[in-house]
């Protein structure tokens, strides 16, 4: 990155732009090398999670899966992207068109705007926001809206039923991943995703999954409902509304929605690793967990997570929509206001609140 920046610096320097200016390209590029380098990267992991998740069902059901298309597959991803390149964007009669187009941009758009504050290792993030973790919440709660306008712009009733269960399943686990984040955010003493990662510097026992277990099983299942996976994936419930809230779409604008979808697996599971699992610290701090490089760790963690998101649809049944409000509103939010009493009363109340810590 350093030779790129040198180049362009030597670029605006020999055109001869002011100063003032030749400051401003230099920021403006540097971030922009910064988001491409996330980007890429980001986009060919979700790629390749799906086909991760059809070959790991395809094993689990005594199957094959994909191995026609490169070398036992492999280049499947890239067939399937070309193929949804070329593919008619039909616009249903009396649909809104700008809102049905945008509705896709809505979605996966909060899913990368977010890895904007994720650290990768100490000093490795492209923006180091102190109210981080605010801003992860902002964002994820904007997705619902990309749902909901997907629905109501392509005029078909099918797409709107399936838009407001998934909204209303959106919505309600979002406050359980809320309250579990805020049990994280009293733990560290802090909104910054760095300074959460570094509480829990040391070994695996310094992680905050053992004093906030509950509240690591309800944010993690909470993450799963709010991505639509199975087994909370009502909103494509073939035999009741067709395919849900993208029913009506096809092409690039149907294969963005799966792309936001896999992105916020991804999104879900770095940020369990982050908050429960010590991001980029190693197991132990010593020889030869520690000559690993932390960005490995961290992403052995992500994968970790993302893997059993892809074990769940192949093992579980799909909820019935009531069995899933129920779980959300009487289970996974109870849960979580009794833990967050329990830390509030351990850490201010009695000699035992470093457990917490």
């Amino acid at each position: 990155m350093n030779t790129i920046m040198d180049i362009i610096d030597g670029l605006t320097a020999w055109i001869g732009l002011p100063e003032w200016l030749q400051s401003w390209v230099h920021t403006g590029s540097s971030t922009l090398i910064l988001i491409v380098t996330i980007t890429v990267p980001l986009m060919l992991a979700v790629a390749y999670l799906t086909f991760a998740e059809r070959k790991l069902i395809g094993y689990m059901q005594a199957r094959i899966g994909p191995n026609r298309v490169g070398p036992r597959g492999w280049l499947q991803p890239i067939a399937d992207a070309v193929k949804l390149m070329f593919k008619e964007i039909i616009l249903p009669t009396n649909a809104n068109k700008f809102l049905f187009i945008i509705a896709p941009i809505l979605s996966i758009g909060p899913a990368l705007a977010a890895w904007a504050v994720i650290p990768f290792d100490d000093g490795l993030v492209l923006a180091n926001v102190d109210a981080s973790l605010l801003y992860i919440l902002a964002l994820t709660s904007v997705g619902v809206y990309g749902v909901i306008i997907a629905g109501w712009a392509s005029n078909s009733k099918y797409a709107f039923l399936g838009a407001m269960r998934s909204a209303a399943q959106i919505v309600s686990y979002e406050i359980a991943m809320g309250f579990a984040l805020v049990g994280v955010l009293m733990a560290a003493g802090s909104l910054n995703l760095h300074d959460i990662v570094t509480a829990q510097s040391g070994n695996f026992t310094d992680w905050y999954i053992w004093p906030l277990f509950p509240l690591f099983l309800v944010y993690f299942i909470s993450g799963v409902a709010e991505t639509n996976r199975a087994p909370f994936d009502v909103a494509e419930g073939e035999s009741e509304i067709v395919a849900g809230f993208h029913v009506e779409y096809s092409g690039m604008t149907f294969a963005v929605f799966f792309l936001a979808e896999y992105a916020n697996i991804i999104l879900i599971s770095t940020l369990t690793a982050i908050m429960f699992l010590g991001g980029w610290h190693p197991i132990w701090d010593v020889a030869p967990f520690n000559w690993i490089p932390n960005i490995v760790w961290l992403l052995g963690k992500i994968a970790f997570f993302a893997f059993f998101f892809l074990w769940f649809r192949a093992t579980f049944p799909r909820y019935r929509y009531d069995q899933i409000m129920r779980l959300g509103w009487k289970i996974l939010i109870p849960v979580t206001l009794v833990w967050i009493i329990v830390m509030g009363s351990a850490m201010f109340l009695t000699p035992y609140g470093d457990f917490f810590h």
